[in-house]
């Protein structure tokens, strides 16, 4: 049985329900959260390509742009261009074209499945297309033919008009299945630690599917042109903008601007092959930016909900205005009709017209006269018959980004290691955070006092500072980070001892922990309490990826949050003599320790149960490039912070042993574990 449908349009019917609808009782910080987004959202935007003002402006700055990209797609640098060690495996004649079913490895193991499609006769050299597929899934039997087989009509139209066309499968939905959804709905969120995207995957299979175009007899090399639709419209996109091979490009409803995507919700609509790790914090005319002045045309419908109208609009205003700076306003264009997210033989039209005209010097508007129609069923355009024991493909994500070897802080020529380079919005100076007194509570000779102090905005968050009162509370200050449902219990508690005249807490133990600790201090970054997200799986997935979209991740925004608090803490409570220490646990223990490194400050820290394991987080994006949290740890007490690490799992205990083993091999004395 034959199994065919758009897997891009399913997504988004499925998804759409929980961009939109209401939850039975919103959670308190919604608002607040969509505001964020919205700032953040218009501040990327408008400073995107703003100060490009005169052609000059952008030469000057387009090889750093390009190599951002690089960077952000994972191929920075370059892998090495190994054999391609290709192999026809099928040729078919078919009327007055011939189609070839092929393999080729981008690396080692890299398989990418493809069909060539070229006219019958060749009596010169022909300009080639690279035709990049969407999320189409064509099945028989259980077994994937490749998503090439259900876009195949392009290479059919291209070949009868006078093209070689090399259609190639995704890693996706190909032949040898891989993973495009890993943050999307597999929580793979430790792809973002390791700066993976499987756009940088597909990227590069057609930087090398390119190379095999230029070395192909019938193809001339100078006229080289991309196209694709959806997830083939993205990687038009990119591999334009990477590759000035690619002469012209013409990406099918592959791009929309980050309005839509963070504020509207449609980033719940892709998955994760349609984005660079946004490291950089573009909008997306970036990418338009860098493919001009080559020729380039927007196609998409009007009614696309995954690459709505006014988006695509915004992009190619934005663009033209490069172009025209470029002296290059022909080279752009926009082909809109009616229609969802479909390919139609309009969109088509458009596509080939584009490239008649810069690739084969054709007359504007030529007209079409052979539609694009499927000649072969999938299994005739199947290239394996069984799947390479070699293949490397259904692991991609494991091995394509190179791991980087620890060296816990040791100096080297190019400074510490051991330095993460933050996304510092949002992080004011430590003398600058001002904490405000707004409510007193008194009982039984105990004293709450919860103070507010503004963070990245629009966030104004809390700490609480429970004590006697007594002047001498402040020899000693514990400042407690809680995750946010610790936070919501420990608020909770509080409120119901200090507002009721029962005993729900136990307030012998409470002036114990005072007078042991001295003054006890709690905070939890945005997510807690009147900040509070949802928790509901889908939505809380997709909030965590308009984060990274953002060119940042929920940890990293905490982390900044708690930088902030302590800065305010120490403002407000910390005199000359006072110690302090940092308590947190599991995660927050994590964004406590990445916080020090972030605003160096001498205090203690206890840590307990640090995460280890590489799907347990802290994420920050591109963190395994540069950094870890083992390093950050052993840093912070090279720099002076007393730290006791404990651990409450034989597993944990284990990890962390071995650390702090190599922090004494390093001469570090202030890391040890409190058992």
């Amino acid at each position: 049985m034959r199994k065919i449908f758009c897997r891009a349009t399913l997504c988004w019917f499925a998804l759409a329900g929980s961009i939109t609808a209401a939850e039975p009782t919103p959670a308190p910080g919604t608002d607040l959260l969509n505001e964020y987004f919205r700032l953040e959202t218009d501040r990327l935007s408008s400073r995107c390509l703003a100060d490009v003002k005169t052609a000059d402006d952008w030469n000057k700055q387009r090889a750093e742009r390009h190599q951002e990209l690089c960077e952000m797609l994972g191929l920075s640098p370059f892998p090495e261009k190994t054999p391609l060690n290709t192999e026809i495996v099928e040729t078919r004649t078919i009327d007055d074209i011939v189609v070839e079913n092929l393999h080729f490895q981008s690396r080692p193991g890299l398989y990418v499945t493809a069909n060539l499609y070229r006219p019958k006769e060749v009596k010169e050299k022909l300009p080639a297309i690279l035709y990049m597929c969407g999320h189409a899934v064509v099945k028989e039997d259980g077994v994937s033919m490749g998503n090439k087989t259900a876009y195949q009509h392009h290479g059919v139209w291209y070949a009868k008009n006078g093209y070689v066309c090399l259609t190639i499968d995704t890693i996706q939905l190909g032949e040898i299945p891989g993973l495009h959804h890993g943050t999307h709905n597999l929580g793979m969120w430790w792809w973002l630690n390791r700066g993976y995207t499987p756009a940088g995957v597909e990227a590069w299979n057609a930087v090398r599917a390119i190379d095999y175009l230029q070395s192909r007899p019938e193809v001339d090399p100078e006229r080289i042109g991309a196209t694709g639709r959806s997830g083939g419209g993205a990687s038009t996109w990119f591999i334009a903008a990477l590759d000035e091979r690619i002469k012209a490009a013409a990406p099918v409803a592959g791009i929309t601007n980050l309005q839509n995507h963070i504020v509207d919700g449609c980033v719940a609509g892709h998955c994760d092959c349609m984005f660079m790790v946004n490291r950089y914090g573009w909008d997306f005319p970036m990418l338009a930016a860098l493919i001009a002045p080559r020729p380039l045309l927007i196609i998409n419908t009007d009614r696309d909900p995954i690459f709505p109208l006014d988006g695509v609009v915004d992009i190619h205003v934005r663009s033209r205005r490069l172009y025209k700076l470029l002296g290059a306003d022909n080279n752009t264009g926009l082909f809109l009709c009616q229609g969802g997210h479909v390919d139609s033989q309009h969109l088509q039209n458009a596509s080939f017209e584009w490239f008649n005209r810069f690739l084969k010097k054709q007359p504007v508007n030529a007209p079409i006269e052979i539609i694009a129609t499927k000649l072969s069923t999938p299994t005739q355009l199947k290239v394996f018959e069984q799947l390479p024991q070699d293949e490397k493909v259904t692991v991609s994500q494991e091995w394509f980004l190179s791991e980087r070897t620890p060296n816990f802080g040791i100096k080297t020529d190019a400074g510490s290691s051991s330095g993460y380079r933050f996304n510092r919005a949002g992080l004011q100076s430590p003398n600058d955070v001002t904490a405000t007194l707004v409510q007193t509570q008194e009982r039984d000779g105990l004293r709450l006092r919860t103070y507010e102090f503004a963070s990245e905005k629009p966030y104004q968050l809390q700490f609480l500072v429970l004590d006697t009162g007594k002047s001498g509370d402040l020899k000693k200050v514990n400042v407690n980070v809680l995750e946010p449902l610790a936070w919501d219990k420990q608020a909770a508690d509080f409120t119901s001892y200090f507002t009721s005249t029962e005993n729900p807490l136990d307030t012998d133990g409470l002036k114990k922990l005072i007078t042991a600790e001295g003054t006890q201090v709690y905070v939890a970054p945005r997510g807690a309490g009147k900040t509070r997200w949802t928790d509901e799986k889908k939505a809380a997935t997709h909030i965590r990826r308009r984060f990274y979209l953002l060119g940042t991740t929920d940890d990293e925004r905490r982390t900044v949050d708690i930088a902030n608090a302590l800065a305010g803490i120490q403002n407000e409570l910390v005199k000359d003599g006072t110690s302090v220490t940092v308590t947190a646990s599991g995660l927050a223990a994590g964004w406590t320790a990445f916080s020090g490194a972030l605003v160096p400050s001498q205090v203690a820290y206890f840590l307990s149960d640090l995460p280890f394991e590489k799907n347990a987080g802290p994420f920050y994006l591109n963190l395994d490039q540069e950094s870890s949290l083992p390093e950050v740890v052993v840093q912070l007490a090279r720099s002076g912070n007393p730290i006791t690490v404990r651990s409450t799992s034989d597993e944990n205990r284990a990890f962390w042993s071995e650390i702090l083993k190599k922090s004494k091999e390093l001469g570090v004395p202030n890391l040890t574990n409190a058992e």
